[in-house]
C-alpha cells in the first residue's frame, strides 16, 4: 500500500517537501513507516539521528502500532514550541462534558492577551490568570505547526486541566509565521473560582502545550536567517511502555 507522510521543520526543509508517499506492505507498523522514510533522500541522518515521533490519525503512535490504507501520517520531530475575530462567535467553544469551557486556536494572526481573558470571564470566577510567552532576544521567530493536531490536542490539554483544577474556562491561543520580538506567540488564560486553581490551572496548561502539540520555531536574524531550535521528543503514545 502507498501512504503519505507529512514533514514539518527540518524534515519538510530537508525532503524539499512538504509530504512523501512510502510503500508498506499490508499489516505494516509505524516502525516500519520510519525505517523506509529514512530512505527518502535527505532524511537519512535525521531520521536515524532525531527522536521522532509518529502521528496517525492525529494521535501519537507507538513503533508497533499498525497502519493501514488512508490513515494520515505525520513525521513529528523535536518539538520547539512551545485572525480571531473580536465577537464570540468567532471563538469556537468546545463544550467539555465534565466541566467548563474551552478555546483553542492556532492562527498567523497576532494575539490578544486582553480578549482571551475577557473570554474566560465568568459570574463565579474569582481569579483570572493570563500568561505570555513572548518573543525575546532574536529578531523574530518564526513557527510552524502541524495544526490540525496541534489544536485537537490543545483541546485535549485544556479540557484535562479544567477537570483536573475545577476551572470555569480555559483559552489557548499560539501564532504561527513570523513574530516579531517582544511580540507573543501564545498566550493562555483561565478562570476559577480560587486563585490557586487558576495559577496550577494555567501553569499545567503552557508546560503540555510547549512539550505537547505539535509546534516548531525557528529563530530569524535581521537578516532573517537562522536555524530550528532544538527541542525535545514529542510525549510516547498513551500506554506505550
Amino acid at each position: 500500500m502507498t501512504v503519505t507522510v507529512r514533514l514539518f521543520a527540518i524534515l519538510r526543509e530537508r525532503a524539499g517537501r512538504d509530504s512523501v508517499e512510502i510503500e508498506l506492505p499490508e499489516g505494516a507498523t509505524v516502525a516500519d513507516a520510519l525505517e523506509r522514510l529514512a530512505a527518502v533522500p535527505g532524511l537519512g541522518p535525521l531520521v536515524g539521528r532525531l527522536p521522532l515521533r509518529m502521528a496517525v490519525n492525529r494521535e501519537y503512535a507507538d513503533a508497533g502500532a499498525s497502519i493501514g490504507p488512508g490513515d494520515e501520517l505525520a513525521a513529528i520531530p523535536p518539538i520547539s514550541g512551545g485572525a480571531p475575530a473580536a465577537d464570540d462567535d468567532a471563538c469556537p467553544r468546545y463544550e467539555d462534558k465534565r466541566r467548563g469551557r474551552t478555546h483553542v486556536s492556532v492562527t498567523d494572526e497576532g494575539l490578544s492577551a486582553e480578549r482571551l481573558s475577557q473570554w474566560v470571564g465568568d459570574a463565579g470566577a474569582g481569579a483570572i490568570v493570563v500568561f505570555q510567552g513572548v518573543t525575546r532576544e532574536v529578531a523574530s521567530l518564526d513557527y510552524e505547526a502541524y495544526r490540525e493536531m496541534a489544536e485537537e490536542r490543545m483541546v485535549e490539554i485544556l479540557a484535562e486541566c479544567v477537570e483536573r483544577h475545577q476551572l470555569l474556562a480555559a483559552a489557548a491561543e499560539h501564532r504561527v509565521g513570523n513574530v516579531p520580538l517582544g511580540e507573543p506567540a501564545v498566550v493562555v488564560a483561565v478562570s476559577a473560582g480560587h486563585r490557586g486553581e487558576a495559577f496550577e490551572g494555567a501553569r499545567e496548561a503552557i508546560d503540555r502545550i510547549k512539550a505537547e502539540a505539535p509546534i516548531w520555531k525557528r529563530e530569524l536574524d535581521g537578516a532573517g536567517e537562522g536555524e530550528w531550535v532544538e527541542g525535545t521528543a514529542a510525549p510516547e503514545a498513551e500506554g506505550a511502555a
